[in-house]
């Protein structure tokens, strides 16, 4: 069984036998099922009329328990953006009715963003659709397989610092 990324190996060898691409297949690989991942998710959330940012926001507030209601700061730091980009893409998910924003009493500085009943339903819908279309996905290893790339992927990922809280 080949890739593509078998391709773009075997290029490299026949034009520079001097190196060996090993981990351009591995990067490559990871770059590429991102891509395809990526794209397959896009459609998954555009069929329930989302977009993927809006489902992540919404399942951050929904998985961070009742009262489903983070900061924006929290939000900023559960989703690696700007806080600008986070204050634009709270507008847009308000202005659906998906969330609302109001000042946290306990904290005149900080603002509250909680999920609505409305917003509540669409994630609750929608994760569980997702969860199946990620098994979809995931098809075509399996179960031990899918451990294992997980815990390798896992490895790698602390290996490049990506650590709880940061």
């Amino acid at each position: 069984m080949r890739d593509n990324v078998d391709r773009v190996l075997d290029q490299w060898k026949a034009e520079r036998p001097d190196i060996d691409p090993a981990p351009m297949g591995v990067v490559g690989r990871i770059a590429r099922a991102d891509r395809l991942l990526g794209l397959e998710l896009r459609d998954h959330f555009a069929d329930h009329g989302l977009q993927r940012w809006e489902f992540d926001i919404l399942a951050t507030l929904r998985r961070s328990g009742a009262p489903h209601q983070l900061t924006a700061g929290a939000l900023v730091e559960t989703s690696m953006v700007t806080s600008g980009a986070i204050t634009n893409r709270i507008d847009r998910l308000a202005g659906r009715g998906l969330v609302t924003r109001e000042t946290d009493p306990g904290n005149r500085r900080s603002v509250l963003i909680t999920l609505t009943g409305e917003g509540l339903r669409l994630v609750d819908t929608v994760v569980a659709t997702h969860i199946a279309n990620e098994e979809r996905l995931l098809a075509p290893l399996t179960g031990r397989e899918r451990t294992q790339l997980a815990g390798l992927l896992r490895k790698l990922l602390v290996g490049l610092g990506d650590t709880p809280g940061r």
